[in-house]
C-alpha cells in the first residue's frame, strides 16, 4: 500500500529531523530557534502561495499537475489552518524545551508514545478498525515504546518532578490531537497536502513571534543565539517528512491508527545517534527495545 510506504519514508526523514533539532537547541534559546525554523519553512512555500494570487489561472492549471500547488481558500478555511498552527506551535515549543534538557534516548521514547493516545481516540471516536495483523503490529510497537521508557528511567531522571519530562508529555498529547485534526483537514475538508503545509507554515510565524520578542528584549544577552546550519536543516527535514505524511494521510484507505505508530518508528534514528555518537548510557537494553520496535513496524506493513 502506497500510504504505508509514504509513512515509512516520513518516519526516516523525521528521525534526521530529531537529530537536527537536538543540535539546533544545544546551548541555544528555544524561541528564536523555532522562529528561524518556521520562517525558513514559510519562505520556501511563499512562491507557491504568491502564484495563487498573482496568476490564479496558471495556478489552477498547475494544481492539476503539481503536488506543490496551493489551493484557493476562503476565510473559514484559513481559520481552520490557523487553528492547526496554534496547536502545532504549542506542541513544538514544549517538545523543543524537553529535547533541549533531556538526553535523546529519553526524549525520543516519551515523544514516541503519542500513537497510544492517537489510536485510542481514532478507534473510539472515529470508528477506525485496523485489521488483525495491524493490531498485532500496533501492540508490538506500543510494547517497545513502553520498554524504552522504562529503560530510560534508569538514568536518574525523575519522571514525576522533571519539568522537561512534563513538557514532553504535554507536547505528545498536543501532537496526538494535531494528528487527528490533520486527518479531518485532508479528508473531510479536502485540503491538498501542499495547502496544509504552506499555510500552516506561514501562520506559525506570528504564533512563534511573541516568545521570540520576549527573548530578544529580555533574555538575549544572557542566552545569545548561535546561528547553525542545523537550525535550517530542521525546517528542511520537517517539510519533507510532513509532505510524505500528508500525502499518506490523504489516501481514503489510510488509517491514522497505523500511520501514527509508523511515524514514531523515527525514534530509531535519533536513538542510534544518541547511543553511538553522544555516548548516552544503557545502550544494550535500549537496543533490544529498538529491535522490538522494528519488528512491530514489519508486522504493521504486513497488515
Amino acid at each position: 500500500m502506497q500510504w504505508i510506504l509514504l509513512s515509512l519514508m516520513s518516519a526516516l526523514v523525521l528521525g534526521f529531523y530529531g537529530i537536527a533539532k537536538k543540535r539546533a537547541v544545544d546551548g541555544n534559546p528555544v524561541p528564536p530557534v523555532l522562529l528561524l525554523q518556521v520562517s525558513t519553512a514559510a519562505a520556501l512555500w511563499l512562491p507557491s502561495i504568491a502564484l495563487r494570487y498573482w496568476s490564479p489561472a496558471w495556478a489552477d492549471t498547475w494544481l492539476r499537475e503539481s503536488p506543490l500547488a496551493v489551493q484557493a481558500l476562503n476565510a473559514c478555511q484559513h481559520f481552520c489552518l490557523a487553528c492547526k498552527s496554534f496547536l502545532v506551535g504549542a506542541s513544538w515549543t514544549l517538545a523543543l524545551y524537553g529535547v533541549k534538557h533531556l538526553p535523546l534516548s529519553v526524549s525520543a521514547p516519551i515523544r514516541a508514545t503519542s500513537p497510544l493516545w492517537t489510536i485510542l481516540i481514532a478507534v473510539s471516536l472515529l470508528g477506525e478498525r485496523p485489521v488483525p495483523w495491524q493490531w498485532c503490529g500496533i501492540a508490538t510497537v506500543m510494547l517497545a515504546f513502553f520498554l524504552l521508557s522504562r529503560a530510560s528511567r534508569q538514568e536518574g531522571i525523575d519522571f514525576h518532578n522533571n519539568r522537561a519530562v512534563v513538557a514532553m508529555i504535554a507536547a505528545t498529547l498536543l501532537g496526538s490531537a494535531s494528528a487527528l485534526y490533520d486527518k479531518q483537514l485532508l479528508q473531510r475538508f479536502d485540503f491538498t497536502p501542499a495547502t496544509v503545509q504552506a499555510w500552516f507554515s506561514v501562520y506559525l510565524v506570528p504564533v512563534m513571534l511573541p516568545l521570540s520578542l520576549r527573548w530578544f528584549y529580555r533574555d538575549r544577552r544572557d542566552q545569545p543565539l548561535q546561528l547553525r546550519a542545523s537550525i535550517f536543516a530542521v525546517a528542511m527535514t520537517l517539510l519533507l517528512a510532513d509532505f510524505c505524511y500528508f500525502a499518506a494521510l490523504r489516501d481514503p484507505d489510510a488509517l491514522i491508527s497505523v500511520i501514527s505508530p509508523l511515524r514514531r518508528a523515527s525514534v530509531v534514528v535519533p536513538f542510534a545517534y544518541g547511543i553511538l555518537y553522544l555516548k548516552e548510557s544503557n545502550g544494550l537494553r535500549k537496543a533490544a527495545c529498538v529491535a522490538l520496535l522494528i519488528l512491530g513496524v514489519v508486522i504493521l506493513c504486513q497488515g
